[in-house]
């Protein structure tokens, strides 16, 4: 029995109202799927992010690092803070991307990943002699 993707990453929370609403604003998704007090999910891509009542969650676990992708990071620093969360660190890796550290409003660390932006093409020979004028 291979493991062939990962069905869901959760993040245990004491209020699943508030932090719902912070997600809500912060993803800029709805969730997918609300278990009264107990659990709510959002569909990212293919796999899932969910918040779990302490009561859902696996016996003796403890929060979770959350990483998610954006196509880029411009205003992402602003949106959290005024949502109620709080920015801790970013990070340049070069050519792979950036990713920003954040604290949501009950202090589960999560993060936010942008690929780097590929660099320009430089213009081929052929086009460069074709605008050229003589």
């Amino acid at each position: 029995m291979p493991i062939h993707k990962i069905q869901s990453v959760y993040t245990i929370v004491r209020d699943l109202d508030a932090q719902q609403a912070f997600y809500t604003r912060v993803l800029g998704i709805a969730p997918k799927f609300r278990d009264a007090d107990r659990w709510s999910q959002f569909g990212i891509g293919n796999t899932n992010f969910a918040l779990s009542s302490v009561a859902e969650a696996a016996p003796g676990a403890a929060g979770s690092v959350v990483v998610f992708e954006a196509n880029h990071l411009d205003g992402l620093r602003e949106l959290v803070v005024e949502a109620g969360g709080s920015f801790v660190a970013a990070r340049e890796m070069g050519t792979h991307g950036n990713i920003l550290s954040f604290m949501d409003p009950e202090g589960q660390p999560f993060q936010v990943f942008a690929k780097a932006s590929p660099p320009p093409t430089p213009p081929s020979p052929a086009s460069e002699e074709k605008g050229s004028t003589s």
